[in-house]
């Protein structure tokens, strides 16, 4: 189970994460929306999904970025004379925004691990059922203006969960590298 103070803090948690994370440029706006596909992602919206887990001894958290790789988002991720393919520098930052609610969530659960993203065909996402999630809820992200990003946040619980988070201290952090 887990209660709804647990739900309001996992959702301030990706929210955080993702205006510290997902812009390419701490100047670029990153307007985040609540999706009705909460109970049932669209898989429509998007062809590809990219899949982060934090795992601790209570829950598990699926971080899932939904994207296509249009020219708005390779333009928006790829600057100019960036010689990196598009997937590397976008799990990149969707490594980034997963490990920035890794750091959250430590406060609350001192035994997280964290998986490296994996990209998957966006057509698994109605198969989140059957993990039988305490939470399943669904985000537009739109940076910028350009680049349209959706977002899937699932918990499953173990045991029950119930934690308030302070999302207020605001932390500088460089993408220092962190071993498990």
């Amino acid at each position: 189970m887990i209660s709804d103070h647990a739900k309001e803090s996992f959702d301030r948690i990706f929210r955080k994460a993702a205006h510290a994370r997902l812009p390419a440029d701490g100047a670029d706006t990153c307007e985040i929306a609540l999706t009705e596909e909460a109970v049932t992602p669209d898989a429509s919206r998007t062809s590809q999904v990219v899949v982060l887990t934090i795992s601790s001894i209570v829950c598990r958290l699926l971080l899932i970025l939904h994207f296509d790789e249009d020219d708005a988002t390779r333009q928006y991720y790829l600057k100019e004379g960036d010689e990196r393919p598009f997937r590397e520098a976008f799990l990149e930052i969707c490594n980034l925004c997963c490990g920035a609610m890794n750091q959250e969530l430590l406060r609350y659960f001192p035994d997280l691990g964290m998986s490296t993203p994996y990209v998957l065909n966006a057509r698994c996402l109605p198969y989140l059922q059957e993990l039988e999630p305490g939470l399943l809820s669904s985000y537009s992200v739109t940076l910028n203006g350009t680049a349209r990003l959706g977002a899937t946040i699932c918990v499953c619980a173990h045991a029950p969960v119930d934690f308030v988070a302070d999302v207020s201290a605001i932390e500088e952090t460089s993408g220092e590298l962190e071993l498990f």
